[in-house]
Formats: structure tokens, sequence, C-alpha cells
């Protein structure tokens, strides 16, 4: 059963997401208890209308030998390739069957190598990145992390997709006005360490409005972007005029250590999701728990509904 009290920030996203009522969902190649099992918590919440696709044989037996019941669950049968799972998922959001893409059994590379191929894909012209949004016991609003996922050693233009992402899903969230720290090891600039100057150009670049929607400061270290106190120590003035709502990392190994130190020793809950394409990609981990599964669910629902939102009032 998911709990209600220790994680209140994931709770509301996926209060919000029951609200607005469910979306349909390729959930692609289900081939495990787990996966077929999270899609089934997902609708019985209210989030999705999952469609399986994938081998349906082969998700059949799966579902037989654990006495699951997908009587009412459409499935639309590929091959055993999972890429053929991937492809036809792809399409289904293409041709507007489906809103939404969960990650089943298959590797995601594999997903994300249909979600952005050139010649019928998901692409858009921003680069494709992930964020996850962290539920921490002791930081006082939900923490918004990009990018641990997909992209391993982003540059400075793919930092300024990864950013307005990031800002764009926690406008989804209906934070206003995000604030957002770009990561280094030091505040200061140093030419020894690129990643200082791509954040201080990052800085900039949303003073001039190349990103919007957020204030952005950096470079800064960890310890002066999370804690007040520290940053009063060292004489620090920043731009953020109360914590972040969001971080951005220099590239893919930094953030996956911080996320995984997040998860199993500061005990945070997580929910992430792939942003940057027509449509959001829910792309869970076979270690991640229960609320996660759920959680991600939630916040690709909310954030498919505020982009559709969105293109209703931009075409009005």
């Amino acid at each position: 059963m998911l709990t209600t009290s220790q994680h209140p920030h994931l709770d509301r996203i996926i209060a919000r997401a029951r609200e607005l009522g469910p979306v349909r969902v390729a959930v692609t190649y289900p081939c495990s208890t787990g996966s077929i099992e999270a899609a089934l918590v997902a609708k019985q919440l209210g989030l999705i209308e999952p469609i399986l696709v994938g081998p349906s044989a082969k998700i059949s037996d799966i579902a037989r030998d654990k006495a699951i019941d997908l009587s009412q669950t459409e499935i639309v049968p590929t091959s055993e390739d999972p890429l053929d799972a991937a492809t036809a998922s792809v399409d289904l959001c293409r041709t507007g069957q489906t809103q939404l893409i969960m990650k089943g059994s298959l590797h995601s590379d594999e997903l994300l190598a249909a979600v952005v191929g050139k010649e019928g894909g998901l692409r858009t012209r921003r680069r494709t990145s992930h964020t996850f949004v962290f539920d921490l016991p002791h930081y006082p609003k939900p923490l918004l992390l990009t990018d641990c996922v997909v992209n391993i050693n982003p540059g400075l233009i793919d930092k300024r997709d990864i950013t307005q992402s990031a800002i764009d899903l926690a406008r989804s969230l209906g934070i206003a006005k995000p604030y957002v720290a770009i990561l280094s090891a030091v505040e200061t600039v140093n030419p020894a360490i690129p990643g200082t100057i791509e954040a201080a150009a990052l800085s900039k670049m949303a003073q001039r409005g190349q990103i919007t929607g957020a204030v952005v400061e950096g470079p800064l270290a960890f310890d002066i972007a999370v804690s007040i106190e520290a940053a009063r120590i060292k004489g620090i003035e920043s731009l953020l005029p109360e914590l972040p709502d969001i971080l951005i990392v220099p590239n893919l190994e930094a953030g996956n250590i911080l996320y995984k130190q997040l998860v199993y020793l500061a005990k945070a809950e997580c929910a992430g999701v792939v942003l940057g394409t027509t449509v959001p990609i829910i792309l869970t981990s076979r270690a991640d728990s229960e609320k996660c599964r759920v959680a991600s669910c939630a916040l690709a629902v909310l954030h498919a509904h505020d982009k559709t939102a969105n293109v209703l009032a931009a075409s009005a």
C-alpha cells in the first residue's frame, strides 16, 4: 500500500494528477510482473489508462502465472523484439492514440532510441533530457534535479535546453517562478573547471531572456546552493532569494551520484520523467519503489495536461 504521510510533496502531485483524470499510456514491453503491476496500480489510482504494447502471449502468460487480471486492459501485440514494442509505442503517441509512454522491462536506451529517432520519433527542437522531482525529509519543498539519466556530458546549449525543460516542469507543478541553482565544485568562475564557465553563461543567458520563467544563478557549490547558513558564513551573495527549486548538475556522472545519495542516504523518494519530446516519457527503474513508479506516472500526467493546455492557449 502507498503511504500518504511521509512524502507530502509526491502525495500532492499524485492527488493533483488524479483530479485531472486518466490519460492513455503506451506501456512499452511490460514483460515482467513488476512492470505490469506498476501500470495496473496507476490505473487503479485513476492516473492512467494503460495500453500494454508488446508480445501478447508473453504478457498474458506472466499475468496468468501471477493471477493478474488483464481482461479489462488493452494489449497491442508486437514481436518479442523490445525495439518493435518501442517503435509501436512511439507510433501510438505520434498518431494521438496515447498521450504518454511508460517504460516496461526493456532497457532505457532501447526505448529512447525509438523516441529520439529522426524518422518517426518524438523529437522536438529541444534537447531530450530527464528530470527528477525529490521529496526530501528535511527540505521544505519539492526539489528538481537534472540531468542524471540521459545526457552524459552536455554542452552549453544542451544545458540551456535541460534547464528550460526543468523550469517548464516546475511550472507544471504550480511553482510560478522557480529558483534554479547551476551546480559546480566552487562558486567562482575557474577556467580549469569548465562547468563553472558554463554555469556563469547560463546565469547570464537567463538575464538576457535566453532562458525564461525562472531566476537562475551559478556557479554554486552544493553547500551554498542548499544552505542559506553556509552561504552566509562564506560571504556569498546569491541572486536566489530562498532555497532552490531546481538543481542543474554539470554532467551525468555528478548527477547520478547525487541522485543515489539523496535516495539511499537522505531517504528521499522521487519521481522522474523524460522531457524535450512531444510527449513525456515515464522512465522508471527496476529498483524503484512503488511510490516512485506511481509518482512518476502522476508527474508525467500533470506535465502532459499542462503541455496540452499551453498548446490550446497558444492556438486560441
